[in-house]
């Protein structure tokens, strides 16, 4: 193999992305299907780089179809910035979202954690806040 040339294992390896993970991009298109040395993949740099790309944006929440055209916008280069900052704040209001329903559960857990604790309710008060809501 040439030196741009690795074995998906190295591309695991080099990304932290797992090799399953790896080939169900490929099949959805978020990762170009690599050429073929005989019956294994061989992938380069431009693979290294896209992957890496599609891993961040994962670990920021963002979802595949997201990450899709991000990957649109990223092709098209600077002259989508606008359009690449509409996908991150509508993303960011769906984060500040859920940090707001986490921060719901929390309350409700604690409230139900400290109710069991002072042991003056004859049930359980966790499983009452789950039928009442």
């Amino acid at each position: 193999m040439a030196e741009t040339e690795i074995p998906i294992g190295e591309l695991s390896r080099r990304t932290g992305c797992n090799i399953e993970t790896i080939r169900y991009y490929e099949r959805i298109g978020l990762m170009p299907t690599p050429p073929r040395r005989g019956r294994y993949r061989s992938y380069g740099g431009d693979h290294v780089a896209r992957l890496g790309f599609v891993r961040r944006a994962r670990e920021l929440g963002f979802t595949l179809d997201e990450v899709r055209a991000l990957l649109g916008l990223a092709a098209i280069g600077p002259a989508s910035c606008a359009e690449v900052r509409d996908v991150a704040a509508s993303h960011l209001k769906d984060v500040r979202a859920r940090i707001a329903d986490l921060k719901r559960m929390e309350r409700v857990l604690a409230d139900s954690v400290r109710a069991c604790d002072a042991g003056q309710d004859p049930g359980c008060p966790l499983i009452e806040a789950l039928r009442s809501t």
